[in-house]
């Protein structure tokens, strides 16, 4: 019996990227090109062969959907201030050990009860919620790549926002085809190392930033989180390696240094230090990044803020996920005039 089987809601959608090879076939959506045989699924659990076809079996299929600030995202400087309604179902194609959302992207299709969605309702309620755009989110979006690249085209079509926050960990033929639909990703980039990436990810830290360049040469605004976390990916050289790829594709990529909380399989850890995070911020900023912020700090921390990288007038003082002064409208510095990487 197959995994749709056992948790069958409506029928199954056919996926897309992927061809037969020989008995099983081959899932071309990520890389790790899963080969699949006949009842089985993939890493990420949720597309399956059934009868030498694959098949997504989260089509309009979900765990969460929530209006957020899209300052949650981390998206800083894209539409700062505006709502966004963020959806999220089950699985991933990594298996992070410090994971926060790991019940719904590490569980089973047969152990959840998912909700049914439409196309249409993915805009019915951005409208409903008065939200600006929608996100793809909570879980790994890019293993819902057919239900996302179909919603993110209906909702361009009546004038909302798109957005993925993603590990990045996709192959280069779907970036292109749902990138006049995306318009924007925030990539969390999990370490600076191989090593890390097997280890605790279950993944590869190379893919990821291909898809972070290609994403930004493709015209899709860009942001990058690094979740610090002691002891594993602290290392100031490694970090240093980090900021110098970034700014190897744009110093205007805006950079988001997050504090780790202890959750998953990683309880044993302690937060990360402040003298840490403020030692990535600090380097960032001498190496020419010109938008550097902290994450998961206490509200009202200035280096949520975004200033001015020339004049260093302040252009969005935010508290927490919550923008509680905006100066600025035009991506121009309002003081002198300086071209801004934000996006309204």
């Amino acid at each position: 019996m197959s995994i749709l089987d056992r948790k069958s809601k409506g029928s199954p959608k056919e996926a897309m990227f992927w061809e037969k090879d020989g008995s099983k076939v081959r899932c071309d959506l990520c890389p790790h090109k899963c080969h699949i045989a006949e009842g089985k699924a993939g890493i990420c659990r949720v597309r399956e062969n059934r009868d030498g076809t694959l098949y997504t079996l989260i089509y309009g299929k979900m765990t969460s959907m929530n209006p957020d600030p899209i300052e949650k995202k981390p998206l800083f400087h894209f539409h700062p201030g505006s709502e966004s309604l963020s959806f999220g179902t089950i699985g991933c194609n990594f298996k992070c050990q410090h994971c926060q959302n790991w019940t719904i992207s590490q569980v089973k299709l047969a152990d959840v009860n998912l909700r049914n969605i439409t196309i249409q309702e993915v805009v019915d309620y951005a409208r409903k919620y008065r939200c600006d755009g929608i996100s793809w989110t909570y879980n790994e979006p890019i293993i819902w790549y057919e239900f996302t690249l179909d919603g993110s085209i209906a909702a361009k079509e009546k004038g909302l926002y798109t957005s993925y926050v993603t590990n990045g960990f996709m192959e280069k033929e779907p970036l292109v085809k749902i990138a006049p639909y995306l318009d924007a990703m925030n990539i969390d980039i999990k370490a600076f190392n191989e090593e890390f990436y097997a280890k605790v990810c279950k993944g590869r830290l190379a893919p990821c930033l291909e898809t972070a360049k290609n994403a930004h040469d493709l015209g899709i605004h860009v942001e990058l989180t690094y979740l610090v976390i002691p002891t594993q990916n602290d290392d100031m050289n490694e970090i240093a390696d980090f900021i110098d790829w970034a700014a190897s594709i744009s110093r205007d990529i805006p950079l988001h240094f997050s504090r780790f909380h202890p959750d998953y399989k990683m309880v044993s850890l302690s937060q990360t230090p402040m003298d840490t995070l403020e030692g990535a911020f600090n380097m960032a900023r001498e190496k020419g990044m010109r938008y550097v912020y902290l994450g998961n700090v206490m509200p009202g921390d200035e280096m949520e803020n975004t200033y001015c990288p020339k004049c260093n007038e302040l252009l969005i003082q935010r508290w927490g996920f919550t923008v509680q002064k905006k100066q600025v409208k035009t991506n121009k510095c309002p003081n002198c005039g300086e071209s801004l990487n934000i996006k309204f």
